[in-house]
């Protein structure tokens, strides 16, 4: 038997801290940790969640999330939610705000702030279990947890910070940690925000147990993820404009927080990373915002082209996150985006004649539904701008709340809450209900990009869908005369009658503002900024109907829509949609007849169109020819001979050829003279 009299017992640390980082009192470590200068993190702040009336509510127990205000109790009951909609008490568990209470005290030096941030922390280490919601939350609130951290412990000292909440707080940061590493969602945008919280866990603690094993894991993991995460082309799979960059901030903030601290990341991550910036190039309309298509907000994100040019040096990010202003412009004016099914048409880049803002842009979808469950029923759905303003919208997601009398998730997944054509009020999807919500419940459409091509002073796009919900075939053709505007073309084909439903979902801009009218034969519509017109068809119905659109979740607003009815076998509409900055332009369109073809005869596969405009004095007439069949047939049309599938042509009032586009090597003549687009391009 050893004596040892009256020997100290050895000394033990904090357990969660390996054992060469020896703490033994709570008060060394909230030292430690105020004085450290060798990691270099920043915070992340969601500028909405973190706006300071609502952070001064929270003070009294106040809680808003997405628009909907609730009192909780003091302390909060944690796992009761005030709503009926889960995403609410989801918001209550990701801490936002605690990096908005961070903020707050660091401005105001106010000690109601940290006090208020460690009794809320405090209380939830102390209520609420690891496992009570999704990975993906656990994995935001880490972020957000750390976030709070560096405005309270890091950027300087703060006097209501207690030792002992410090140290609880560290340790449930370490829990949440290795219990997210055993519980990662198995793919996509959740994983990739939860490899990022372990991934900034290591980083910004790595005297913990176990840190480098985080950094390793999460480095090797998150390759991974993103070689998963991006198509070909560089979009998100979910082919979610929001997410996609909801997705692409996390990478930025991992390769960024990487660099700050000398950590190396694999070489393909890099050019991975700089693929989903080039779609956020084109994606971004000319207003700096995004389209809302499939899941998501209407949000602008030229804060992370602005990132992606401080990492990598792209004079074209430096461009787009500056509209303009600096930097150099991207080579392409459009851009497709083939895996994914996106083609953006732009006018320009503000470089020319025109002010950055006020260039025109459609974006087309010809995709995929999207993995996971965020995709719309929206194929071959357009959304349209100009002059700094959203003409025709993709309402957006507005909720994934389905109580309720009216089911508005499943009503704004629909297609018809998109600009496309609905055939028979159906969706193009099963989409049906099952058990507790409404599921995909059948395949999606077959799609096929069949063209598209970027020419000098114009655009030209070919999709088809082909529903499983019903035998009709809808094949749609964008034409953009560059820069003014564009002749959209829908060919509904079937072997049976079926009723069609040609959807333009307008601005909220537009609402009680929407006049129709008849003149010269064309029907026509105006809305602010906009003119849609089509030539008179007497077997065609247009209704105006109230919609909505949501460019945030739980807020809609009254939208019109236009619905062009029409009841038939083979069906083809012509709209001509018309950007203007101030003044109206005056727009007649006339259907003309097509012979030639097969047979010598009337082809339904073929039409030509006479578009006269009247604008700031100057009057030209456009023809424009698409034919559905394949090139190599002969049509004529007016005074005009092609033998391809499109053709668009531009008399001045002298009835002069000013402006020529066609396919390459298709012959065209006027008036039996061959006529070459070289000589009349611009």
């Amino acid at each position: 038997m050893t004596h040892r009299g009256n020997q100290a017992p050895a000394k033990k640390g904090i357990g969660f801290f390996r054992r060469s980082q020896c703490f033994e009192m709570p008060e060394q470590v909230l030292t430690y940790y105020r004085t450290r200068m060798e990691i270099d993190y920043f915070p992340v702040a969601d500028e909405n969640e973190t706006a300071r009336e609502k952070i001064d509510d929270i003070l009294r127990n106040r809680f808003e999330f997405n628009h909907e205000s609730h009192p909780l109790s003091d302390p909060i009951d944690w796992k009761t939610n005030p709503s009926r909609d889960v995403e609410w008490l989801i918001l209550l568990h990701k801490f936002y705000y605690a990096v908005g209470l961070g903020m707050a005290y660091r401005e105001t030096q106010d000690p109601r702030y940290a006090e208020k941030w460690m009794a809320l922390t405090a209380s939830w280490i102390d209520s609420v279990p690891l496992d009570f919601l999704p990975s993906d939350v656990a994995g935001r609130r880490i972020q957000n947890w750390i976030f709070a951290h560096y405005y309270f412990v890091t950027s300087g000292p703060t006097p209501a910070v207690s030792p002992d909440f410090y140290v609880k707080f560290l340790e449930s940061i370490y829990r949440q940690v290795n219990h997210l590493r055993e519980h990662l969602t198995p793919a996509r945008n959740h994983r990739t925000l939860e490899l990022y919280a372990i991934f900034l866990a290591a980083v910004v603690f790595p005297e913990m147990k176990g840190a480098e094993e985080w950094l390793a894991f999460s480095k090797n993991e998150l390759l991974k993820n993103i070689q998963t995460d991006l198509l070909p082309d560089g979009v998100h799979c979910e082919l979610s404009t929001d997410y996609h960059h909801l997705v692409l901030k996390n990478y930025l903030g991992i390769r960024k927080l990487a660099a700050l601290n000398g950590i190396g990341m694999p070489g393909e991550f890099d050019s991975l990373v700089q693929k989903a910036l080039t779609f956020s190039l084109y994606v971004h309309k000319p207003d700096g915002f995004i389209p809302s298509l499939s899941d998501g907000d209407v949000r602008s994100f030229l804060d992370l082209l602005a990132q992606g040019y401080r990492l990598y040096g792209s004079e074209e990010l430096l461009y787009a996150a500056s509209k303009g202003k600096g930097g150099r412009p991207p080579a392409l004016r459009s851009k497709g985006f083939p895996a994914a099914g996106y083609y953006i048409l732009r006018s320009g880049r503000g470089n020319g004649a025109e002010p950055y803002e006020d260039e025109r842009y459609l974006v087309f979808d010809c995709g995929p539904l999207g993995e996971g469950n965020h995709g719309h029923l929206d194929l071959l759905s357009i959304e349209v701008a100009g002059y700094g303003r959203s003409l025709i919208v993709d309402p957006g997601r507005y909720t994934y709340d389905e109580s309720g009398e009216t089911n508005w998730r499943a009503r704004f997944r629909g297609t018809a809450y998109h600009n496309t054509v609905m055939v028979d009020g159906r969706n193009q999807t099963a989409y049906r209900f099952d058990k507790k919500k409404y599921k995909i419940k059948g395949p999606p459409p077959d799609r096929e990009m069949k063209r598209f091509i970027c020419g000098r002073g114009f655009d030209y796009l070919h999709g088809i869908a082909r529903s499983h919900e019903y035998e009709a075939v809808h094949e749609r053709k964008v034409f953009f005369a560059c820069p003014e505007y564009w002749i959209v073309s829908d060919f509904l084909i079937a072997q049976q009658p079926h009723d069609y439903d040609l959807l333009f979902h307008l601005s909220d801009e537009a609402h009680q503002k929407v006049s129709v009218s008849v003149e010269l034969g064309t029907l026509l519509v105006n809305s602010p900024h906009l003119v849609v017109a089509q030539a008179l068809d007497p077997e065609a119905e247009l209704h105006v109907e109230q919609g909505y659109l949501s460019r945030t979740y739980g807020v809609k607003h009254p939208a019109p829509v236009l619905r062009f009815m029409r009841h038939g076998t083979n069906v083809s509409y012509h709209t001509v949609l018309y950007p203007y900055k101030d003044q109206a332009p005056g727009i007649s369109v006339e259907a003309l007849s097509v012979t030639g073809g097969s047979g010598g005869h009337c082809s339904e596969g073929a039409s030509a169109l006479c578009i006269t405009v009247t604008r700031n004095g100057e009057r030209f007439c456009d023809y424009y020819f698409t034919a559905r069949n394949e090139v190599g047939l002969e049509y004529l049309f007016d005074d005009l001979q092609y033998n391809g599938t499109f053709a668009f042509v531009r008399k001045d009032s002298e009835g002069r050829i000013v402006r020529v586009h066609t396919e390459q090597s298709r012959m065209l003549s006027v008036s039996g003279k061959t006529i070459s687009p070289e000589d009349h391009q611009r």
